[in-house]
């Protein structure tokens, strides 16, 4: 008897040519690039560095496209927004020391939002290994030690022979869900040397699947059934796994409630009958939920952000699936069942009882009702008309990239994302930066879209560097920056908290003369003309860049209640 797990492939006459006469002059550089081009990567990200300089020089005898950006940390951005936009393992290719540790917060943002990045970097010469300090430059006593706590898992090549199988090794922990970033590490002088190794020709990987444990669907599917007041709350796990038409499936056939977290903006449609919208920062959206018997909670970890701050207290029975095991039942007590959303939506589909509830649109709508009615009572008209300016201007098929900006704190409760997927924020981690350089991976990843990226002024000088990798590269991106002279969302919270602000004013540069500088077009506009002139700037090819001078508030929080 023959099993799947004996079948070997046999090598084809071509690939044996390869392997007995391989080319001359080949490095362990070119080891890491043909490893890659066999795992299936069109484009990579990165900038070169001292060590690293062999899988550059690689490069330049490959057909992989390379996207060079100005910081390691935007490199990082620029792979995760590819990574999310594919669903592939997006290359970051660093050097050693200051290069690496620069990413670690895109990597961490990577990690917190279950994006496949594959971070390939060099290290000191294989006689620094160890702990010993060699005095090599960018030497680290264990660079892999500042990495493991953020990343999936982490691959070392000490000899040639082991990059193929360490990088293949690593594209498949990417690509295993949940989703995230990969560490590899390969010494210099292993990427320098010349090899005999044969040209690396097959890269089939095979990431493991995660479907749900059926006595558990079995019990999730009899609760939802037999629930009076059902309720879903639906988060990124959803839109990862592209699930959206199953949810949208079993929340009709339940009839029951859903709310998206911020991670899952467009897992639903927001003008469904039965959507709550993403209004979860809003203490009527917390109550309701918190009324359901039966909470289905698909792929989201119930944070922070995701609970109202931690207010969030079920009353009913609540069923968890996610794909992350450390996210299950963290929060609060759950039927958990570790699987990938789709896997287990499906399930649920296959098991589940249809129920009748007329009364359910109604009672969505009487939330949102008092949701529009807290909000009209705060005088946020401008706020209100600055997001519907950017909704209607940007195309609906665009994707859209948010920094942590007032702005976007708005844009997460109130903003119509259209579909799953093309909405994406930096609050999995929370950093600063994120938006513009996500953009440039993403234009990079789909150019048939324009892309919005959104900064407030504080977050654009974390990345302005990077309207010199637009331009060189042509990327279709609109860069909206809201420039309020500050860090505008810290100034309300030590505001409130302290009674004045201190640290946040930023007296900042001219953006629209920045980005000319670049040769990058910029426009000055106007909460009345912004639709305008963003829509005109998102119809043209090529990068540019819209600045709007205006303070805009967040509306009050119901947390502190």
């Amino acid at each position: 008897m023959t099993h799947d797990h004996d079948l070997v492939l046999r090598p084809t006459a071509a690939q044996t040519e390869a392997a007995l006469n391989p080319p001359p002059g080949r490095t362990g550089g070119d080891l890491v690039v043909e490893s890659l081009a066999a795992l299936g990567a069109t484009t990579v990200f990165g900038l070169p560095g001292q060590h690293a300089l062999a899988v550059f020089d690689a490069l330049r005898r490959s057909d992989l496209r390379y996207v060079g950006l100005r910081v390691e940390n935007n490199a990082g951005f620029a792979a995760d927004a590819y990574g999310r936009i594919t669903g592939e393992a997006a290359p970051l290719l660093l050097s050693t020391g200051p290069g690496a540790l620069t990413a670690l917060a895109a990597l961490q943002e990577a990690r917190a939002a279950s994006a496949p990045v594959l971070a390939i970097c060099s290290q000191v010469p294989t006689t620094g290994l160890g702990g010993g300090r060699h005095g090599h430059l960018h030497e680290l006593p264990d660079q892999a030690a500042s990495f493991r706590g953020v990343v999936k898992s982490v691959h070392t090549a000490r000899t040639q022979s082991q990059i193929p199988s360490a990088i293949a090794e690593a594209w498949t922990s990417a690509l295993t869900v949940p989703h995230g970033p990969v560490w590899v590490e390969i010494p210099q002088d292993v990427l320098l040397a010349e090899t005999s190794v044969p040209v690396v020709s097959g890269g089939d990987t095979f990431p493991e699947e995660l479907p749900p444990r059926p006595e558990l669907t079995a019990v999730a599917a009899d609760l939802l059934t037999r629930a009076e007041r059902p309720a879903i709350v639906a988060g990124g796990g959803v839109v990862r796994a592209d699930a959206a038409k199953k949810l949208r499936q079993l929340a009709e056939r339940l009839q029951a409630p859903v709310v998206t977290t911020y991670g899952g903006k467009g897992a639903f449609p927001w003008t469904h009958p039965l959507s709550l919208q993403s209004w979860l920062e809003d203490r009527h959206t917390t109550d309701f939920l918190e009324d359901a018997d039966v909470l289905l909670v698909v792929g989201s970890g119930l944070g922070e952000l995701s609970s109202n701050y931690h207010t969030f207290a079920p009353r009913g029975r609540v069923i968890q699936i996610e794909a992350d095991l450390g996210k299950l039942e963290a929060n609060h007590p759950a039927l958990g069942i570790h699987a990938d959303a789709r896997l287990a939506l499906q399930a649920l589909l296959e098991t589940v009882g249809e129920r009748t509830d007329q009364a359910a649109p109604e009672r969505v709508s009487g939330v949102l009702d008092k949701v529009r009615a807290r909000i009209a009572a705060q005088d946020l008209t401008l706020e209100q008309d600055v997001l519907a300016a950017v909704r209607k201007a940007l195309p609906p098929r665009a994707p859209s990239f948010w920094d942590m900006t007032i702005l976007a704190y708005w844009a997460w409760s109130a903003f119509d994302a259209k579909a799953p997927g093309t909405m994406h924020s930096a609050q999995g981690a929370g950093g600063l930066g994120y938006a513009f350089p996500a953009a440039l991976g993403a234009a990079a990843a789909d150019p048939t879209h324009p892309v919005l990226a959104v900064s407030g002024d504080g977050g654009a000088l974390y990345s302005v560097a990077e309207l010199a990798t637009a331009r060189q590269y042509g990327l279709n991106v609109t860069w909206l920056i809201v420039d309020d002279g500050g860090y505008g969302i810290l100034r309300e919270y030590m505001t409130d908290a302290f009674g004045q602000p201190t640290a946040t004013d930023l007296p900042g540069p001219d953006f629209v003369a920045l980005a000319e500088s670049f040769g990058v077009p910029g426009v000055r506009t106007s909460p009345e003309t912004l639709e305008t002139d963003l829509a005109k700037a998102l119809a043209a090819p090529g990068p540019s860049v819209v600045v709007l001078p205006a303070v805009l508030r967040t509306f009050a929080p119901t947390h502190t209640e």
